[in-house]
């Protein structure tokens, strides 16, 4: 019970510290409601869709994107990778691994690229969809798969994903002109329009290399580039009308949904590039979610922090939105996508 009390003791400075933070907008992007990615992984595709969302209202013209078309396109690729050699496919050790929605942002880019995008309010799950039970069933449906025609197994699994989520669309239909999901693809995410970018010791900087982390599942490489110069490009895009996709690590117990608001234990340290290289090779920064960011703020003392739209709904302080501080997006940032202008 002492132990207890004591620890109850510890955490409430923490919490009324994070209820006392008011936050003044010094940017403030344009955004899309906030929307819940509820228990599923999918939070890269969200995060990047926004970032795309954002970078066109900022333009003047109005997207609003549909992370539930590009997650199906995701799983159908799979199954079709994980289908038994006996239907005519090769199976490498790479396609043995279960179906999953988890991923990196630039994943997202690519997919939509091949298989294109619908609008959200043409295609978005079922109430009730659970990713974690599709990807169950899939799974199930890839292994007992049984020898025969490939195409009526592909309509199948195909039948199984309209139950789950939903029928596609086969045409977007927007301010009267009808395009076919990758040609509205195009429209809205040019050919490399988003540069992604890291920062680590452990390869040159100056230097593209895939990130070494488990949900870099298409190999996407990244610029790696000095902290610092990370930073000021966060920062530069921002202010400039751009937003960023950043992905980074969110186990801190500083960082806080319900509060709003990420800080490190000492916040006003300032993280060292040396610092950022131990705590990814401990695994004490890991790649565990992905925001979009959308402004620049800064709290009574004047200390600076970034506005964040995150996915996981709106209950929260913010109505789904995050302020990180600036350390905090110094030490606990992974990659991010940032327009190559």
């Amino acid at each position: 019970m002492v132990v207890l009390l004591l620890f109850a003791g510890c955490s409430k400075p923490l919490k009324l510290q994070y209820s006392a933070l008011r936050f003044t907008d010094e940017v403030r992007l344009r955004t899309t409601p906030v929307k819940d990615q509820g228990r599923s992984s999918l939070c890269w595709a969200y995060a990047m869709l926004a970032t795309i969302e954002t970078e066109h209202l900022m333009k003047g013209d109005s997207v609003n994107l549909s992370p539930d078309y590009v997650a199906r396109m995701y799983l159908m690729e799979q199954v079709k990778q994980r289908l038994p050699a006996r239907f005519g496919r090769n199976v490498s050790a790479s396609n043995d691994a279960a179906i999953t929605t988890r991923g990196m942002s630039g994943m997202l880019i690519d997919l939509i690229q091949r298989y294109g995008v619908h609008r959200f309010d043409a295609y978005h799950k079922r109430d009730g969809a659970d990713y974690d039970i599709i990807e169950r069933k899939l799974n199930q449906a890839v292994s007992f798969a049984q020898t025969g025609d490939l195409a009526a197994q592909i309509n199948k699994i195909e039948a199984l994903l309209d139950d789950e989520i939903g029928s596609v669309p086969q045409q977007v239909f927007l301010y009267g002109a009808t395009y076919t999901p990758q040609e509205f693809a195009r429209s809205v995410c040019k050919n490399n329009e988003y540069l992604g970018l890291t920062s680590f010791m452990h390869h040159p900087f100056g230097t593209y290399f895939p990130l070494e982390v488990p949900d870099n599942y298409f190999r996407n490489t990244f610029l790696n580039v000095p902290i610092d110069t990370l930073m000021h490009r966060i920062e530069q895009s921002v202010r400039s009308g751009h937003p960023v996709c950043w992905e980074g690590d969110t186990s801190e117990d500083g960082f806080s949904f319900a509060e709003g608001v990420a800080k490190l234990e000492n916040d006003n340290e300032k993280p060292t590039q040396a610092q950022r290289q131990k705590a990814f090779e401990t695994y004490r920064t890991t790649d565990d979610h992905c925001m979009e960011i959308v402004g620049i703020a800064h709290d009574k003392a004047g200390n600076k922090y970034f506005c964040c739209k995150n996915s996981w709904g709106r209950n929260n302080r913010f109505g789904g939105f995050m302020y990180l501080s600036y350390n905090y997006v110094r030490l606990k940032t992974i990659a991010v996508y940032v327009v190559r202008n």
